[in-house]
């Protein structure tokens, strides 16, 4: 990558620590100053749409910079994938802000400025429960107007948990095409687990190449 001559890296059968460990190299390294961040790309038979994911993998316990980044992230991609003004559900565990829940309050700062043009690209809007990110009939039953409400494109998770355990309950409890990639570094990185099956090994390096393709433009 760093001479030119590859555009994508992928991990093999090798430790992921070993893998990342080499990833993250201040040296040798593919960091470029950008937060890393990982993302699940969801195709779920139902939807009209594909689900990004993020970041469900990498960053544990993000601050509010974090997330910027983590937005940042996930939005070229969705770019990539030709979505030009997606649509960002931050989502919490309610759909009002609760001084007691910092996952509420991270989600207005991100959807305040969004609006104020601070975080370009895209549209963001939370807290937002689940149900009314990706349910128009629950947004309206709720009597929440939005933009992103019921259709958003991406859902963007407060921590590791959160993000982890939606991404599985996706793979495993519905009919679905799944990719995961690492974004922020100096070029995208599949970074698959062994218990993946080979479509998603397969949509992760497509959506690398997409990815890719998208940031030589």
């Amino acid at each position: 990558v760093s001479s030119g001559q590859a555009q994508i890296v992928m991990k093999g059968m090798v430790a992921t620590a070993n893998f990342l460990r080499g990833i993250l190299n201040k040296e040798k390294g593919l960091r470029t100053g950008k937060t890393l961040s990982h993302v699940y790309i969801h195709e779920i038979k139902g939807y009209d749409r594909i689900f990004f994911i993020s970041d469900p993998a990498f960053n544990m316990y993000p601050d509010l910079k974090i997330k910027i980044d983590i937005i940042k992230n996930v939005v070229e991609l969705a770019h990539a994938f030709g979505v030009s003004c997606p649509k960002v559900a931050a989502l919490a565990a309610v759909e009002v802000v609760n001084p007691d829940m910092p996952p509420t309050m991270d989600a207005a700062l991100l959807t305040q400025m969004s609006r104020r043009g601070q975080i370009k690209g895209c549209i963001i809007d939370g807290p937002l429960a689940l149900d009314n990110a990706v349910s128009p009939e629950s947004a309206h039953h709720k009597g929440i107007k939005s933009d992103v409400a019921g259709y958003a494109d991406v859902l963007h998770v407060p921590n590791i948990e959160s993000g982890n355990m939606l991404a599985k309950a996706i793979v495993y409890f519905s009919e679905n095409k799944t990719a995961g990639i690492v974004l922020g570094a100096a070029a995208p990185v599949v970074l698959t687990s062994r218990a993946d099956s080979a479509e998603t090994k397969l949509l992760s390096i497509a959506s690398a190449v997409a990815l890719a393709a998208h940031q030589g433009k």
